[in-house]
This record gives structure tokens, sequence and C-alpha cells, in this order.
């Protein structure tokens, strides 16, 4: 079969012909509907090397986190899926026994160092194939929803959706505002998680016209300024000198990180979500009293059963673009430039 291969860090990710992959005891293997583009696939082989990953990515490994795809077949001990039915994977790959673990949280695993890959596509042969092994306990089902639409959802949906249900009590209420910093995948999606689990208002931030204005249409408010200081200003403007009651940032570079930090109210959270790794000096006058400043990673399984209820129910949707296999590289070219105005999926079928 034809996949896409990390074969080496600092070198560019290359098509080519693989053995099709045989599904081991617990296995489920998938033939691909979509692999989502994510800039973390273009970290690993741009900027990250061993060190950096902790040795759980060693090339080579098929590359693709973001998969969805329907039944193939089944390894040892599998039993209740039927061939051709559709499923989202969830990617992280942990101890599996852990206490995070045992409450789906495999991204906070207390054994990671013990564990040879961090995640489906991250050390482990990935979607970006046509067909994927995965642990059969990785699957949420997507009945009839389009598996090639809903591939994003599994760290673009899944990301925003665990770092919005942590900061959720701040947004319950009435008259309440969120700040959403960054509208690629990850934060289009997150305005429109915000809008489905709460009433709040939400406020959006980023250096492109375009997507501010995709947000705008979704009834989200434009913060104006082109710097900090301007925009902090609007906020504190807008919301009457009080700030907003959750932030969210969604690249993490620092003048984004300083903008979420510094615009939440008295005990409001700010939680940083991008892994951009922009410094910020925190100072006890810089933010309002009692308010935090965190980070989350990823999600929980059962944030995906969620994410994929919310996608069936037609309350977030996917803004996407399909390429073929055999165009992934001019997909990551895309990502890697800022031309995309939509996830990038990458999708084997339309090869065959």
């Amino acid at each position: 079969m034809k996949a896409v291969v990390f074969e080496a860090y600092k070198q560019k990710p290359v098509l080519k012909d693989v053995e099709k992959p045989v599904a081991g005891p617990g296995e489920v293997v998938l033939k691909v509907a979509g692999s989502g583009a994510c800039h973390s696939d273009v970290a690993v082989y741009d900027e990250y090397d061993l060190d950096v990953t902790f040795g759980h990515m060693t090339p080579p490994f098929i590359l693709g986190h973001e998969v969805s795809g329907w039944i193939d077949s089944v390894g040892e001990g599998v039993t209740g899926f039927k061939e051709g039915d559709a499923y989202l994977v969830y990617g992280p790959i942990a101890c599996g026994h852990c206490r995070y673990c045992s409450r789906g949280q495999d991204t906070y695993c207390l054994n990671f160092a013990e564990t040879d890959c961090m995640a489906v596509g991250l050390g482990r042969d990935g979607g970006m194939a046509e067909y994927v092994a995965v642990p059969a306990r990785n699957l949420v089902a997507l009945g009839d929803a389009d598996p090639i639409d809903a591939a994003p959802l599994a760290d673009a949906g899944l990301t925003p959706y665990h770092a919005i249900k942590k900061s959720l009590p701040e947004l319950v209420g009435g008259g309440r505002t969120a700040l959403v910093i960054g509208l690629g995948g990850l934060g289009m999606l997150g305005v429109q998680i915000i809008q489905a689990l709460s009433s709040a208002t939400v406020l959006v931030a980023d250096t492109k016209p375009e997507a501010v204005a995709a947000a705008e249409a979704l009834g989200a408010v434009a913060v104006q300024g082109s710097t900090t200081e301007e925009q902090l200003a609007f906020i504190n403007e807008y919301t009457g000198g009080v700030g907003v009651d959750a932030a969210f940032d969604f690249v993490g570079v620092a003048p984004a990180v300083a903008l979420a930090a510094q615009s939440v109210r008295y005990d409001g959270a700010a939680t940083i979500v991008g892994i951009a790794g922009g410094a910020y000096e925190w100072n006890f006058y810089k933010q309002r009293y009692g308010a935090t400043l965190g980070s989350t990673y990823w999600g929980t399984i059962e944030d995906l059963h969620d994410v994929v209820g919310l996608y069936r129910e037609g309350k977030i949707t996917t803004n996407i673009e399909r390429y073929p296999l055999s165009k992934a590289e001019e997909a990551y070219r895309a990502l890697r430039e800022g031309t995309l105005s939509a996830r990038a999926v990458i999708v084997p079928t339309l090869d065959e």
C-alpha cells in the first residue's frame, strides 16, 4: 500500500510503498477515509529531534494522527465491529493502566517514560496511508456521519473541547464572555464548541482578516487592534473593565500568551493550548487577582465521544480541503506556508 513515511528528522516525509498492516491481538485495521494534516506533523519532521520527543518518536513511521476510516479486519479477541462501519480514532497511546489512563486521559500517562510511542502517527504508524492498524479500544463510532469530514475532530476538535470543558464553569451563566486567540483548525472549532456548550459571547483575535470574518459569520465578535495593548484596551472596554471570563490561546507565541493571561477577569481562567512555545514573564500586577494561567494537551477518549456527539447533532462542523494521498506533500507545503483556508485532509480513496 502507499503511505507517507517520516524517515528522519530534519527531512521531509516521503510517499512510498509499504506492507499493509495486519491486526494484532486487540487491534483493528481500518481502510483510511481521511487523515488530517496537522502543524504537529510539520514540527516533528522540520523542528524536532529524539531529545525533544523523549525518544518516543523513532523513525521510520507513517504520519497521521487525525484519522478516520472503515473497518477492514479485526485481530484476536476483538468483537463487536462490523466490516465497513465508520470510526474515528483516538490517537494517544499510553500504558493503559495508570490512574490517568484508567479514565481515558492517556496524554497524562504516569508511565509515559516506559511507552514506545506517543500516539497513532506520532511514533507508531498512523493514518497517512491506505490502511492503519489501531487498538480497538481507541475507536469512536461515527454512525452515518461522513468520516472524511470528521477526521480533524480527532485533534482539532478534541483538543479545544478538552480545554473548554475544563474552563466551562467560568462560562456558564448570563453575560459571560470568552476569548479565542488563533482561528486555525482548532480555534474555529473552539468558537463553535463554546457556542454549543454555553451562552457566552465569543471574542476572537487573529492576524488573518479572512479567518476573523469567518468567525464573525458564526456570531463571534472581532477584537480590534494590532498590538497586545490595543487588543487589551478593546477587551476591557467591551467587558466594561471586567475582562473575559475565560481565554483560550490556540497559538502559543509570546504575544498571544500575554493577551490570554492579561485579558481574563478576577478569578478567570486563561488556557494555553497552542504549542509554539512562546515565553511569558509572570508578574503579580500583570493580571487580575485570582486569575489562573494553565495549559492542556489533547484530551480524553470520553471527550472524543462528546465531540462526535456534537458533530452528529450538527452543533459543530469542520471546514476541510481534500487532498489525495499522492499529493500529501502539497498539503504539508501549504500548511507550512500558511496558505490553507481550511484543514487539509488526506483522502487515499481519491487516488483510486
